[in-house]
C-alpha cells in the first residue's frame, strides 16, 4: 500500500488537473468502483448492478463524462484514513459536498476497489 498522505495529495492533484490518464494511473486493469452518482451520470440501468462499474475502461468512460460534465471540478483535501490494506481519503467535492473516497490495494500497489461516499 503506497504511503496515504502521498496517495491522497496525488490523487487530489490529479483530479483537480482533470488529467484522465493521470487520475487511471492509480488504478488496476480490474478495478471495481462503486458510487451513487454512477447512475446519475451514465444513466439508470447503465450498468449491470447499479451504481457499481468493473474495469478500468468502464470506470475511465464513466469519469470522462463526469469531468465534462463538471469543467470546473476542484477537490480539497480534508483528511486521510488508514487502514491494514486500505486507505480513506476524505474530501471537498463538486458543489461543496463532502465525500469520502475509500481505497483498497493490490499487490502492486495499485487500487483494485473503490467506493466512494457522499453527505
Amino acid at each position: 500500500m503506497p504511503e496515504p498522505h502521498a496517495f491522497a495529495e496525488e490523487w487530489i492533484a490529479a483530479w483537480n488537473a482533470h488529467d484522465l490518464p493521470r487520475i487511471l494511473s492509480h488504478y488496476s486493469e480490474d478495478l471495481e468502483f462503486e458510487s451513487p452518482f454512477i447512475s446519475r451520470v451514465l444513466g439508470a440501468g447503465a450498468t449491470a448492478v447499479p451504481n457499481r462499474l468493473v474495469g478500468r475502461e468502464a470506470v475511465a468512460v464513466y469519469w470522462g463524462q463526469a469531468l465534462a460534465r463538471y469543467p470546473d471540478l476542484r477537490f480539497e483535501l480534508r483528511g486521510v484514513l488508514a487502514g491494514a490494506h486500505s486507505l480513506c481519503v476524505l474530501y471537498q467535492s463538486v458543489q461543496n459536498l463532502p465525500a469520502a473516497e475509500c481505497f483498497w490495494f493490490d499487490d502492486q500497489g495499485l487500487v483494485c476497489r473503490a467506493a466512494a461516499h457522499y453527505a
